[in-house]
């Protein structure tokens, strides 16, 4: 009963959309408390301007302006606010609907006037637990729209980028812009990567020395989980990133497919070390199960060798506690003293015959 109360729970968000028109917007995420929060950058290459917006009414003004605008909207849960702006820059409603459905793989769909991005965001919570939260990133001429859940990212070395002015990002197109977004969330990938390698290699680490504990095999199985769900998130961008340097939308720049392109390499690279980490998982389950089977080895060998030793004593106990009266060792007076000497001279014979074997 309680695998079908979580394996009901986990199905719940997708039967939301069972029956529904298509475009009708519905959010499946988790975070339903969440307040809407608008922040806008409008920029060009010698002047900046940060604002929070208020009303979602003053998100149509940067629009059709010449200067390059990133306007970042947390909170999917506020559905009708999220319509309301989809209205303003002309996005179609299946757009509107990807954007708050949380569950979305990530991907690209081309229109005439814009471009529509997902992508899987990754961090880790205070108690090292994945978290996976997903950005939807809408290319115009002139601005970049980006749709998160809640407030906190990975986007603040971009902010303080265009805050400073520096690089590049302040004297090129939205195309830019949004290559700095996605390279940021890329970035990232690396140091999820580098916590994966750390928990693997202390694994390893413990199962080698042997210090294994009662719930090693549960750790593993998490970290298997957590490969997969990291793989499920990053493999899909390298189609994306492809696609876009090998497209020929009037709203990407030929000087920023390099750019691009050095994404994808980055993608290359964290999808190799995936593959390396899946297959050390792998071999960590064996290595765990090869250390249990070394184990019970261990313990059926200390209890053949102590059965082997009381065999041949048994053996000799048996024959003295039989019931005849004629044998001709009970009338002897130091028969007893005579068995027990010959019982420790066979358990010191053949303590020294599994010595010099090496089986002790």
């Amino acid at each position: 009963m309680v695998l079908k109360r979580k394996a009901k729970k986990r199905t719940e968000h997708y039967k939301k959309h069972v029956g529904k028109a298509p475009g009708t917007l519905i959010y499946t995420g988790k975070k339903s408390d969440k307040n809407l929060h608008i922040e806008c950058f409008d920029y060009t290459k010698d002047s900046i301007n940060e604002s929070v917006l208020t009303n979602i009414e003053d998100a149509k003004s940067f629009k059709d302006t010449e200067s390059i605008s990133w306007i970042n909207i947390d909170g999917l849960n506020s559905i009708n606010e999220i319509e309301r702006i989809g209205k303003q820059y002309d996005l179609h409603p299946l757009v509107l609907e990807d954007i708050v459905n949380t569950g979305q793989r990530p991907k690209i769909d081309e229109y005439d006037d814009y471009l529509f991005v997902v992508l899987k965001m990754l961090y880790y919570d205070n108690d090292e637990n994945i978290v996976i939260e997903q950005v939807s990133l809408v290319l115009g001429k002139n601005y970049v729209l980006s749709f998160q859940e809640s407030e906190g990212d990975v986007f603040n070395t971009v902010r303080e980028r265009i805050r400073l002015g520096n690089g590049r990002i302040r004297g090129l197109k939205s195309d830019y812009l949004l290559y700095a977004l996605i390279d940021a969330v890329v970035d990232n990938y690396f140091s999820i990567i580098e916590t994966l390698g750390n928990k693997i290699e202390d694994l390893e680490t413990d199962l080698f020395e042997g210090h294994t504990k009662d719930n090693i095999n549960i750790e593993v199985q998490q970290l298997k989980r957590e490969i997969l769900k990291v793989r499920r998130a990053i493999f899909p961008l390298r189609e994306i990133i492809n696609r876009i340097e090998k497209g020929e939308h009037e709203l990407i720049y030929k000087r920023t497919i390099t750019y691009y392109r050095d994404i994808y390499d980055h993608l290359i690279q964290v999808s190799e070390n995936i593959d390396i980490y899946r297959e050390m998982i792998w071999s960590l389950m064996d290595m765990y199960m090869t250390t249990i089977s070394n184990k019970m080895n261990e313990v059926m060998k200390v209890l053949t060798i102590i059965s082997t030793i009381f065999i041949p004593l048994t053996f000799l106990a048996g024959i003295y506690g039989m019931n005849f009266e004629f044998i001709p060792e009970l009338k002897y007076r130091y028969g007893y003293f005579v068995l027990l000497g010959v019982m420790l001279l066979m358990f010191i014979a053949l303590l020294f015959y599994f010595k010099r074997k090496k089986w002790l």
